[in-house]
């Protein structure tokens, strides 16, 4: 059974606080904001939104599903039935109504990149005023909107879309769980169950295209009051289907961009022959069945990660899924770039209040979508986002990985010489990636002749807070 949360004392706690806000600055992770941003989100914020020509579609029902107390509400969905198939309304936050371009806040986002999330605190992409309030889609609140309008045939395939700029009103928020339990009971709205018959159709036509999604549970820090649990966390499976919704937008979002001849696309290429002949012989040694003519997507896809061995060929697998970024694409680079896990040509536009680039590909996307010109503004961020995206994420990584570490270390300080079951994940070169059920932790200690997807017994040799370190045995 789980252990129960481990409390930190006073003196614990503060040194572990300490020892985040190092990890924060050593990242290059900002810890306040620039006076001359904060002042102009308070002013955009108490003014609201940049007049612009809206439709009211305040009548839509929205709902939104987000991680339980969260405030910065990217998106809000709506589902009806409609023949011969179906209609999807997705309401993405309109951030681009109170960021003025080539401002204060404007230059200190691009600075930012993203929201970043720690253990301790959310490094938010915008100040809380507007990512929290005056952008955010919560519920019972008249809030500006880019809507996106997806017409799906029976078999849930594309077919019309449009965009525009809406005035909305959320109806209600529920977390994951919540949506799955309505779903489950067949108790919630009408859109929720519809939810899982557009998902499960998305999810087979991502197996017709050759996409693949790799649900591996992520491990995660939860904060109990003044103590800390470690969790493997697997997402349920209405968290699947509204990703669907999210996959689709940013695909219609790329059909639109490619219509137009100019975008900004997240991409990844296609997995090298070599590391796919690897890890058919990893396959082979995990005692994973992949017979001759069936493709990788397939072969994941039937992987139960409760299984050791299939555990250790996924964490193998999601190695062969690597150099995804962005794109900015003209239509004079040639045929627009697809992204190989998706499979098709593919944009973010769904979570602009915590991801610059969303916010300038989806001005592309209502552009294209009205037949008007791209914006100048937005043609000339366009080459640097990349690069600014890039820099986030290598920052937000760096963070997020010392930051579990100490934590890791802080709750594993009382344990020495403990022994815990757990799982070879990853062996390179001489070095073997172990993982531990309970207490959720992933470790690396010396192969010692290991073998990927073993199960073994490994002893807790040290833990050092102040360093961020663990040192298991075997």
């Amino acid at each position: 059974m789980p252990r129960a949360p481990v409390r930190l004392g006073p003196s614990a706690a503060r040194a572990l606080g300490a020892a985040l806000w190092q990890v924060r600055a050593v990242a290059g992770i900002p810890d306040r904001w620039p006076a001359g941003a904060a002042a102009e989100a308070a002013a955009v914020a108490a003014r609201g939104p940049v007049p612009a020509d809206r439709a009211d579609r305040r009548d839509l029902p929205l709902l939104t599903i987000d991680p339980p107390g969260s405030r910065d509400l990217d998106q809000a969905l709506h589902l009806e039935r409609r023949a011969p198939g179906y209609r999807v309304h997705y309401a993405i936050a309109d951030v681009g109504a109170f960021v003025r371009a080539g401002g204060s806040l404007d230059a200190e986002c691009r600075r930012r990149g993203m929201t970043v999330y720690l253990p301790d605190r959310r490094v938010p992409l915008h100040p809380d005023l507007i990512g929290e309030a005056a952008a955010s889609l919560l519920p019972g609140r008249d809030r500006p909107a880019v809507l996106w309008t997806l017409d799906l045939d029976a078999d849930g395939g594309l077919g019309a879309t449009g965009v525009g700029r809406a005035w909305v009103r959320s109806r209600a928020r529920h977390s994951s769980a919540e949506a799955q339990v309505m779903v489950d009971r067949g108790s919630g709205p009408p859109a929720l169950g519809l939810l899982r018959e557009v998902g499960l159709l998305r999810q087979a036509r991502e197996r017709e295209r050759g996409g693949v999604s790799l649900d591996l549970p992520a491990q995660e820090v939860v904060r109990d009051g003044d103590g800390y649990m470690l969790r493997y966390e697997a997402p349920l499976p209405v968290e699947g289907w509204n990703a669907q919704v999210s996959l689709l937008t940013g695909m219609a979002a790329a059909g639109l961009m490619a219509t137009a001849g100019l975008g900004l696309l997240r991409t990844m290429p296609p997995a090298d022959p070599r590391a796919l002949a690897r890890l058919r012989r990893m396959a082979a040694a995990l005692g994973v069945d992949w017979p001759e003519g069936r493709s990788y997507s397939e072969v994941v896809r039937a992987c139960d990660a409760a299984r050791p061995r299939a555990a250790a060929f996924l964490t193998q697998a999601a190695r062969t899924l690597r150099g995804a970024g962005y794109t900015a694409w003209a239509a004079a680079d040639g045929p627009i770039p697809e992204h190989a896990a998706v499979a098709a040509p593919y944009a973010h536009v769904t979570a602009p209040i915590r991801r610059l680039a969303d916010r300038f590909a989806a001005e592309v996307a209502l552009a294209a979508g009205a037949g008007r010109e791209v914006p100048d503004w937005v043609r000339e961020a366009l080459p640097d986002l990349p690069g600014l995206m890039q820099g986030a994420a290598r920052r937000a990584r760096a963070a997020e990985r010392a930051a579990l570490d100490h934590v890791e270390a802080a709750l594993l300080a009382g344990r020495v010489g403990e022994r815990f079951p757990a799982v070879v994940v990853d062996l390179d070169d001489d070095e073997a990636t172990v993982q531990i059920a309970d207490p959720a932790v992933v470790a690396t200690m010396p192969a010692d002749g290991l073998a990927l997807g073993e199960p073994v017994t490994v002893r807790l040799a040290a833990a050092d807070p102040a360093r961020g370190a663990v040192v298991f045995a075997r």
